[in-house]
């Protein structure tokens, strides 16, 4: 182009040079030489053929200007199209990261697929179709999830060593934290029902080359009709008639609105930088705030360059397959559930981060990233700088990349493509609908979690939770032991152990048992003055709490579950209820306090009421009622009430050296064998060097952490032993991945 504009000027001035030549040449001055005309005296012209020269001149110089400016743009551009080329050669081949992308899908349907399982089977097979670099981990639980990552190859794989509620949902700083521990040079977190397209690598490879650590956000797009579909792991898109389709992005994304909701596609280099300060709160996944809360806390940090992709990044979540998905269902989640998981995310994003903070600086923005003339540029749209970047040197201001050298044409180029990159970037801005803002929290936010209420009565838990026997394992704890519940949940979890409720005896162990994903009910008839480290063995406090538990105990009985009974400071080697429930019915099954080798096991008070299994029969039933009625005309604990009404006041009841057998129901009390649920005391298995090693040597189903007082001195004897499985400071179970380097 800058050859035809300048040949047309020289042309241009060259024909006026002609033209003035030729008035010098044949008119009016030509015949003043003529002999019948006298010849006038004039002046001297000593230049008189310069116009004609510089004419000549200026023609010469223009032509050369713009045969030299047409090479340069030439020599340029091929210059560009080559240093392009080496740009995605290198990151492509020489520095082609490992890309793990991580997803929590939902169930599969077991009858008719719905339009969850056509997206999320869509999505999945697009991200294995990018390339062989790239690898799918699916966090699920749920059997079918296994079924469909084993028809995906063995570049998906399932992982459920993360925590999950007991919903089964799971939480997101969890999956944030596992991630880490994989050994791969990106990671991309994003939702399951969003389909990837191949420029997903390519900016992938350019963030590569900005020499930094990075973070990469970007929002899907939204198409409402998809009409075609993966088969396997291949690259082709077909038909429903079975012909293939080249996809073109443009069709698919033009004139598309960016999705609805939490969707946000995040991808970060493994790097040295963490990605914010500051622990991730318990978000439950998929939830709402989540995603944008991360990407608000990595902004905010400044450890890392944020970079906006939305415009380059082909993403689409689809609304429908058009004929492709009319023998899909589809999935109406309840609305009620629905509030209280996203009414506590919202509570979450309120009392951690940086929004905690009223000074907090909620002007960041992130880079954003834009395609002009086949090249990536990123934009800093708060200060309006551009900046480039190549694998040899790095992010660099576009100004600073100006011609160092004085060549006039070098310099005329440079801020001719400067004009031609601003107006691009320009009609990008423009035509960008969808800008990253920070988190804004209103007044309306609710800053404590009193509001929190699970939307199921004790009767509605009972139904969700009980296993196939109709059994439910019971806890009684207050705020004062939340860390203690914790981990006693997270090793029943690592069991498989997932029909465990619990009572809350206050409204903080409630909130928090909610927000920790637990299956939690309050007892409305709890003590309120329960003391935060004076509550153990042998208090007034204690004893006031211990009767909360036969009645909780007797009350799900009635409802028809049978219950095993156990304190938040029993440390389970494996599921005691297979064994338990061997018993039988009219048999109440309970761990013996007795530490002496020597004696018999059902000594008088010798019944620990912290562990025992009731049967919800008739007789069984009969003798709890006469338990609690005892107890709570007694003074004492619940423990005492226990023997002295089935084992009768001094072991009047008592059948050989480890039963007891309560007359007017017939209920039979065994006392389990201590070698393999033993006691605090019992031949001193809190002392020796390695508790776990001792007690798995024993046969230990269990281990009480009792015959010690003291809350703290409790705690701590659990923690040094090595028998906890949780990490307060997290709030996270602690998994075998814990332990890998990060």
């Amino acid at each position: 182009m800058p050859l035809i504009v300048a040949a047309a000027a020289a042309a241009a001035s060259a024909k006026a040079s002609s033209a003035s030549s030729s008035i010098i040449a044949n008119g009016d001055l030509a015949n003043l030489s003529t002999p019948t005309r006298p010849r006038r005296h004039r002046r001297h012209l000593p230049f008189k053929g310069m116009p004609c020269l510089l004419s000549s001149f200026g023609c010469v110089c223009l032509l050369f200007f713009a045969f030299n400016a047409s090479i340069y743009f030439v020599l340029n551009e091929r210059l560009n199209e080559k240093q392009l080329r080496l740009e995605v050669s290198d990151a492509a081949h020489l520095d082609r990261p490992k890309i793990v992308i991580f997803a929590a899908p939902r169930p599969f349907a077991s009858g008719k697929p719905s339009l969850v399982d056509a997206r999320q089977d869509a999505a999945v097979r697009s991200w294995l179709a990018l390339s062989p670099d790239v690898s799918v981990v699916l966090f699920g639980q749920h059997p079918s999830i296994f079924v469909f990552a084993r028809s995906l190859g063995p570049r998906a794989v399932v992982d459920s060593s993360i925590d999950f509620t007991f919903m089964g949902i799971p939480f997101f700083h969890s999956m944030v934290a596992r991630s880490h521990t994989f050994h791969s040079g990106v990671s991309v977190l994003m939702d399951a029902e969003t389909i990837l397209l191949p420029d997903f690598l390519s900016v992938l490879y350019y963030a590569q080359t900005v020499k930094q650590d990075w973070f990469i956000i970007a929002k899907p797009h939204y198409v409402s009709y998809l009409p075609l579909q993966l088969v396997g792991t291949r690259k082709h898109w077909f038909q429903k008639d079975g012909e293939m389709v080249d996809v073109d992005k443009e069709y698919l994304i033009k004139k598309q609105n960016y999705s609805h909701g939490e969707r946000l596609i995040m991808a970060w280099n493994k790097g040295v930088a963490p990605l914010h300060a500051g622990i991730i709160p318990p978000f439950l996944y998929g939830e709402g705030l989540h995603n944008k809360w991360l990407a608000n806390e990595v902004l905010s940090s400044d450890f890392r360059i944020v970079i906006d992709s939305s415009m380059v990044l082909s993403s689409i979540y689809p609304e429908s397959f058009g004929q492709l998905a009319s023998n899909l269902t589809t999935i109406t989640d309840n609305e009620e559930e629905i509030n209280w998981r996203r009414s506590g995310n919202l509570q979450l994003s309120a009392l951690y981060g940086s929004l905690s903070f009223p000074q907090t600086n909620l002007l960041n923005k992130p880079l954003k990233v834009v395609k002009c003339f086949s090249k990536y540029y990123l934009v800093d749209q708060l200060k309006g700088t551009i900046y480039f970047s190549q694998v040899s040197v790095g992010l660099k201001t576009y100004s600073n990349y100006a011609p160092k050298n004085f060549l006039l044409v070098s310099r005329i180029m440079y801020l001719w493509r400067y004009k031609q990159l601003d107006v691009c970037l320009k009609n990008k801005d423009a035509s960008d609908m969808y800008q990253f803002s920070p988190m804004m929290l209103n007044e309306s936010t609710p800053q404590k979690s009193s509001e929190l209420q699970l939307p199921w009565s004790l009767e509605s838990l009972l139904r969700l939770i009980a296993d196939k026997d109709n059994s439910v394992v019971l806890a009684v704890a207050g705020d004062n032991y939340k860390d203690m519940l914790m981990s006693w949940v997270c090793r029943l979890r690592h069991l498989a152990v997932k029909n465990f409720l619990v009572c809350a005896l206050d409204s903080e162990i409630y909130h928090f048992s909610i927000l920790q994903g637990l299956p939690v009910f309050k007892d409305p008839l709890a003590p309120s003055n329960i003391t935060f480290n004076d509550c153990h063995f042998g208090t007034e406090c204690f004893q006031r709490v211990t009767k909360v538990k036969s009645r909780i105990v007797l009350q799900i009985l009635r409802l028809g579950y049978n219950v095993l009974m156990s304190d938040v400071d029993v440390y389970w080697f494996s599921n005691p209820l297979p064994h338990l429930l061997s018993f039988g019915p009219a048999t109440l099954v309970a761990q013996s306090d007795e530490y002496n080798e020597t004696v018999p096991i059902n000594l008088p008070r010798r019944l620990n009421s912290g562990f025992y299994f009731a049967r919800s029969d008739s007789a069984t039933i009969a003798a709890m009622d006469m338990v609690v009625r005892h107890a709570l005309s007694s003074n004492l604990s619940e423990q005492p009430s226990f023997y002295d009404v089935l084992c009768g006041e001094g072991g009047a009841n008592r059948v050989n050296s480890d039963k007891c057998r309560e007359p007017s129901t017939n209920v039979t009390v065994v006392f389990l064998d201590r070698n393999l649920y033993p006691n605090g005391a019992y031949k001193h298995l809190w002392e020796e060097q390695d508790v776990k090693a001792s007690c798995l040597k024993l046969g230990c189903v269990v281990l009480h952490n009792n015959w010690i007082n003291g809350r703290k001195n409790k705690l701590e004897r659990q923690m040094s032993s090595g028998l906890w499985e949780y990490d307060p400071s997290s709030r996270m179970c602690l998994q075998q991945w814990h332990n890998v380097t990060k």
